[in-house]
This record gives C-alpha cells, structure tokens and sequence, in this order.
C-alpha cells in the first residue's frame, strides 16, 4: 500500500527545525500571568496617560511603516523583470510624488508634535496636570502625601516627614491621594519606577527630583530602580502597598509605635549613614523606623555635594554569596 502523501512530506521535514517552530510558537505566551504586561494595566492617572501617548506614538510610526512595506512590495512585483513595464529615462519630476515625501512626514511630525507637547503638560512630574481631574473619592479632597526618597546602594528609603516615620523598600500610600516625592541619591545615579503607578524618572546625587502620582485602585503593585548600579541592582525592588486611608492610618501608627517588626527605632543621621553603604538585601526585605530625623534628605544632598561617597568593596562583589537576608559592606558596621 502507498504511503500517505501527508507522512510523506512529513518525513521530509527534519525534527529539530519542527521542534524549533513549536518553541517559537510559544514566545507569544511566554510572558502570560496575572503579573504580566505591567505597562499596559495602569493603575492610576499618570501610567494611563503615558500608556496613551505611547499607543499614540506607535499608532503614527505604523501609518510611516505599513504603507512603506506595501509599497516595496507593490513596486518589486510591479518592476519585475518578467513584466516589460515601461521604461523612461527622461522622467524627472512628479508633484504627485513630491507631495508624498514632503507632505506626508511634514504631517506626521506635526501630529508628534502637538501630541508630544500635550504629554509632557500631563505627566510632568513637577507639576502633572493630570492629577488635577477630579475624582469620586473623599482621598482626592485631601492635601498631598509628602515623601522624601533616597536611594543608595542598593536599597531604597522612604522617609514620611508628616508622620515622622520612614522604611526600607516599602512604600506604602493611601488610595485616590496624590503623592508628591522629592528624590536624591548618596551617590550613584538610580532609576525610580513603577510601571503601574509612576513613570520612570532619574534619582541623581547631588540634586533633588520631583516626582508626583496618584494610585486609583488598592493593590500591591512593584518598583523597582530601571538604571543598573553594580552587583546588588538584581534585588533594588520595592513593594508599594496602596490601601484605604484608614488602613494608611493604622499602618503608620503601628510603625510609630514600634509594633511594625523589624523597627529599628530612630533614622538619625548617624545611622542613616552606616545603612547607606553598599547593602545587598536579598529579597528587598522591609525595615522601619518608629521616628525619623527630618533634615536628613537635606543632609544626604548636601554631603553628596561635598563629595562625600559609599565605595563598594571588593570582597562584596568577588565572594558575594545568596545568603538569605541582608548582606552588608563591613564599612557598614554590621
């Protein structure tokens, strides 16, 4: 009996190159999963006007790519050799044709432009008009939340001046309320974002950023620092818990009261100064601070200006090891 044409074709096909076309048809959903695809769920005002723009931008730069593949098409099947298409060596201008190249990228830039400018008004972080919409919540009626943010190497302080109290890779925010974040380093420049909530922005010493965004939904949502800094940047996350106000409340009481573990007391300056040196904390394990020193941001910048650094051994990087919890600089003192 003759074999089946369909086995016949299939015997022909080599199995590693079928093997590769089943990899390949899987990448689609490699990046499945309920933490997935963080830049297209936002979840408050100033991630969905970027995710707007940036669908707007990639909207304009296909109406560029789409027409230019059909026509390479178009032109390689209608020039074909086989064809005799008509040859004029004497054609020299067409208006046609010179309004499509002129008038079409002229257009194009424009509607960039307009867009471009509309963005930056919205999602400026020192003054994002998009906060400004109201909201139906009580939270928005209510002034901004103040915090100071350092980042060293390799963690992230959040220092709340209003509720004298401050935390190690843990934010933690009410709902519907604007958060306005004044940003330095001690010494190496750092990238802060959160793809949900706030846009990427840089965190340089020396200077102060500012920063502003607001979360319209509760949840647990990641941050983390989008700049590499050394051998500690894989764990420099963050989690940001957004809660109720009243949850917010009783968090920063409990921190303030020392019921919070781990507390550590006080944030002086003096101590601020032995945790800032490279650190490791694997796992972005949390810490707080029951009270905190409030000229502290003051005094990070100001020593930064006077060239004042945190060095990272050697022996941090050449004999790291994945120990469970934080792995400290002996510089740090611990």
């Amino acid at each position: 009996m003759a074999p089946d044409m369909g086995d016949r074709a299939e015997r022909h096909i080599p199995g590693w190159l079928s093997r590769s076309w089943l990899v390949l048809l899987t990448f689609p959903l490699a990046s499945c999963g309920s933490d997935g695809y963080r830049l297209f769920n936002p979840k408050g005002p100033v991630a969905a006007a970027e995710l707007k723009f940036t669908l707007i931008d990639a909207g304009v730069m296909l109406i560029i790519i789409l027409p230019v593949f059909v026509m390479i098409c178009l032109f390689i099947w209608r020039y074909r050799r086989h064809r005799n298409s008509a040859y004029d060596p004497d054609w020299a201008h067409s208006m046609t044709v010179e309004l499509l190249i002129w008038g079409g990228p002229l257009v194009i830039v424009a509607v960039l432009a307009l867009f471009s400018y509309e963005s930056v008004i919205q999602v400026n972080p020192y003054a994002p008009t998009v906060l400004d919409r109201p909201i139906a919540d009580t939270a928005a009626s209510q002034p901004p939340l103040d915090i100071d943010v350092i980042t060293t190497d390799w963690q992230w302080f959040f220092i709340y001046p209003e509720q004298h109290l401050a935390t190690i890779d843990e934010l933690v925010v009410p709902v519907g309320r604007t958060v306005r974040m004044r940003l330095t380093s001690t010494s190496v420049t750092n990238d802060f974002y959160i793809p949900q909530l706030a846009p990427m922005i840089d965190v340089m010493p020396s200077m102060q950023t500012q920063d502003a965004f607001r979360a319209d939904a509760l949840g647990t949502f990641t941050g983390f620092s989008a700049d590499f800094s050394g051998a500690g940047f894989a764990w420099m996350q963050f989690a940001t818990h957004v809660v109720t106000a009243d949850q917010f409340k009783s968090w920063a009481t409990g921190v303030q009261s020392g019921q919070t573990k781990p507390n550590d007391g006080a944030l002086t300056y003096a101590l601020f100064q032995k945790l800032a040196h490279p650190t490791l904390n694997i796992g972005a394990k949390p810490r707080y601070f029951s009270a905190v020193d409030p000229n502290i941001f003051d005094d990070t910048r100001a020593a930064s200006m006077r060239g004042v650094t945190y060095p990272v051994p050697g022996d941090l990087t050449e004999k790291m090891a994945p120990k469970a919890g934080p792995i400290t600089s002996k510089a740090a003192g611990s």
